[in-house]
């Protein structure tokens, strides 16, 4: 393709579902052209024969691919994270130049991030990781996008993707969340997040047909109604939906067919490990990406599967007043998930100096993504009257729902326990909840025992100062220095 045809504002590299689906999305969109590559040839004559519509302009060659780019070029990767995007970043990169844009769009490892955007600005070209949330259906009709990147890149890359993102009450669910790595960032958290919502909904789902042998049907019909309340969200609409299902071949619902081993991609896992190096406590994210583990562990699942446990069926005295227990434990845990996942939005812009805007993720969040849901508002809301919130949970409107929802909360986690159903993100949720909330904590005793067995010091509640007590010989106490922790 010769220089003089350059004509696409926007390219997409790598035509898999995503991808193809992102790009169909763009050139939909007025004032859009698109430059199309695969790195299989077919795939692009394939997608290009089937959508003549979209007057894609495609590329054989990256060659090809580049000179179809008007300036400043942008390119957006969607390929499978990992050393096919360094592949692909080297290509561009060598090829591009300075001003012109590289997108990642795939579910980047943020830290990867972080060093491909300080390598590429190296020779002057912008390199934007980009999180894009909605999988198939969002990418082909409106994603929740978080781009970090520059300003600069951004003033470019923003109303294309404005162009296509899904719209909330009128505002498209894009923001610049903030640079290098912050947009992979959040959308790992938001990853993290969706565990811990989708866990809870199984726990619910569980509880109830267990406790009250309802079909799962008939537990499609409560998830259906919750969905007309604060509970309103994607994942609990697709909740009825699957319950609902049944198998063409047997007559049996489809749930009861499905092998209950849970697979992941390692988002959520992501997300665990750095909460854990930021130091911030997302119990709930964490059980749920544990239940998943747990759940194909098959080998042991077996062998403990004759353990001593509560003897008996399991049956409730009031279903309704059970379901309606189940009901409000659901969305005080709920809060509880997206507490955590904003505590962690916080500290790591605090740790890698971005300046996120915690109610416009929010925002951002409210349509094309998996966690969308009706209470995005009241997160966005709070973070508006009070910036900087030290916790969601304390806001007056979430603390007034867990105040309203706990007493049930507290009932479902005991009669879970009494009745030996595993409720890992319930049960967690309410621990936090209550070590949050506790006026001292047996921290206290840790510190002690640390200090008896590596003097590791402590400090006192009553005078300054950092101390060591000399557990052998004379006990006494002696003012110090901490030499390390």
């Amino acid at each position: 393709m010769a220089e003089s045809q350059a004509a696409a504002n926007i390219g997409v590299v790598g035509l898999a579902v995503m991808g193809s689906n992102l790009a169909r999305n763009l050139a939909s969109r007025e004032g859009n052209t698109v430059a199309v590559f695969n790195r299989s040839a077919e795939r692009t004559r394939t997608l290009v024969s089937e959508h003549p519509e979209a007057g894609f302009l495609a590329a054989e060659s990256y060659d090809e691919f580049v000179a179809s780019l008007a300036k400043p070029r942008t390119a957006i990767i969607m390929v499978q994270a990992g050393k096919g995007t360094d592949a692909v970043i080297s290509e561009l990169a060598a090829r591009f130049e300075p001003g012109d844009i590289i997108v990642d769009g795939g579910n980047a490892n943020f830290h990867d991030t972080i060093r491909r955007e300080a390598e590429v600005s190296k020779t002057g070209v912008h390199f934007v990781g980009t999180g894009i949330s909605g999988g198939e259906e969002g990418a082909l009709n409106g994603p929740s996008i978080m781009p970090g990147g520059t300003a600069e890149s951004y003033a470019t890359l923003g109303p294309i993707l404005a162009s296509i993102a899904a719209v909330a009450e009128g505002e498209p669910c894009v923001t610049h969340v903030g640079t290098d790595g912050a947009g992979h960032f959040v959308k790992m958290v938001h990853n993290g997040i969706e565990y811990a919502d989708m866990q809870l909904i199984a726990e619910a789902y569980d509880l109830i047909r267990t406790g009250t042998g309802k079909s799962p049907a008939e537990i499609a019909d409560i998830f259906t109604e919750w969905n007309s309340g604060e509970l309103e969200s994607y994942l609990i609409e697709i909740t009825a939906e699957v319950l609902r299902q049944v198998d063409a071949e047997t007559g049996t619902p489809l749930v009861d067919l499905i092998l209950d081993e849970a697979g992941a991609k390692g988002t959520g896992a992501w997300t665990v490990q750095n909460a854990l190096d930021l130091g911030v406590p997302t119990s709930g994210i964490a059980e749920a990406v544990f239940a998943r583990s747990l759940s194909s562990k098959r080998a042991q699942r077996e062998a403990a599967s004759d353990l001593p446990g509560p003897s008996g069926d399991f049956t409730v005295e009031d279903p309704e007043s059970f379901i309606e227990d189940v009901r409000l434990a659901l969305y005080a845990s709920k809060i509880i998930a997206y507490s955590q996942g904003f505590d962690e939005i916080i500290a790591g812009a605090e740790q890698y100096g971005w300046d996120v805007k915690k109610g416009d993720i929010a925002k951002i969040w409210r349509a094309g993504c998996i966690i969308r849901a009706r209470f995005l508002n009241r997160i966005a809301d709070a973070y508006a009257e009070d910036p900087a919130l030290v916790a969601l949970v304390v806001a007056p409107y979430f603390r007034d729902a867990v105040a309203s929802a706990q007493a049930s909360w507290r009932r479902v986690v005991q009669v879970a326990a009494g009745a030996g159903i595993p409720t890992p993100a319930f049960s967690s949720s309410l621990a936090y909840y209550d070590g949050l909330r506790a006026s001292r904590l047996p921290a206290s005793l840790i510190q002690g025992q640390r200090d008896f067995f590596g003097a590791h010091t402590y400090k006192r509640i009553d005078k300054d100062g950092v101390f060591h007590t000399l557990w052998s010989g004379d006990r006494s106490e002696i003012e110090t220095e901490p030499s390390w922790h």
